[in-house]
């Protein structure tokens, strides 16, 4: 504790990443002891992979998905005693969907970290993979407890409406499904193409009723390509009004 503590000083009165310190500081609510762990949470890998690093923040953001999904779920099983399993489940995946993650960390105002750190063009969807590494270094830096108050205060009933998440139904695959149920046709999905985008596999994917093509979208897992594509053809067919591009 006493070494944490000094370095805790160190970090923030003498450090020569000062200003990173600080900002970082402000962010968590606590002056973080080890800082490199903070600084490998927003070096994305095709940054590190350009300069030849063989450390990114991949790791943390393992790590940090598994403690975020962790609290979400100790958090949402004592605030709603009363609900089931199905509930809950669907609420934890609401909160820890990578949409939800990436509008988190935009609002949060990572992208100035990672561009810190050398991203000069931040995608939308780094921004919840910096989040959930920032997690994971939390967790390494300071333990579970304090980074469960910090997913807590500065995540949950910082940045999310929990009451609005109640009412909201985003599983757009479901709706067109039941859409279709209703109207007697039949929904399919086509996987047009699957190809690399900042360093990672991307997936294009059709959505057809009735074996005619009505959308199409693309993201970085074909389950979540399947959604975008789906609230599309919602949008198209008038079923759905509201569409929120990526």
């Amino acid at each position: 504790m006493i070494i944490k503590f000094i370095r805790r000083r160190y970090n923030y009165h003498f450090s020569q990443d000062k200003t990173f310190v600080r900002s970082i500081t402000s962010l968590l609510g606590f002056v973080p002891a080890n800082l490199p762990l903070y600084k490998l949470a927003f070096l994305h890998k095709s940054y590190a992979h350009g300069i030849r690093i063989t450390q990114n923040n991949e790791r943390l953001e393992y790590l940090g998905d598994a403690i975020l999904g962790t609290i979400v779920a100790e958090y949402l099983f004592k605030k709603y005693p009363r609900q089931d399993e199905g509930f809950l489940t669907k609420m934890r995946s609401k909160i820890v969907k990578r949409k939800s993650l990436n509008d988190i960390g935009d609002q949060m105002g990572l992208d100035v970290f990672l561009k810190q750190n050398g991203v000069d063009n931040v995608s939308h969807s780094m921004l919840g993979n910096a989040l959930e590494a920032l997690v994971g270094a939390v967790y390494l830096d300071v333990g579970y407890s304090r980074t469960r108050r910090f997913v807590i205060y500065k995540i949950l009933r910082g940045y999310l409406d929990i009451r609005q998440l109640e009412t909201y139904d985003d599983n757009y695959k479901s709706q067109l499904l039941e859409w279709c149920q209703k109207s007697n046709k039949v929904v399919s999905y086509r996987v047009d193409s699957k190809f690399k985008f900042d360093n990672r596999d991307r997936f294009k994917v059709s959505v057809l009723i009735d074996e005619e093509e009505k959308a199409s979208a693309e993201d970085f897992s074909k389950k979540s390509a399947e959604q975008l594509a789906s609230q599309k053809a919602l949008s198209i067919m008038g079923v759905f009004v509201s569409v929120k591009e990526e």
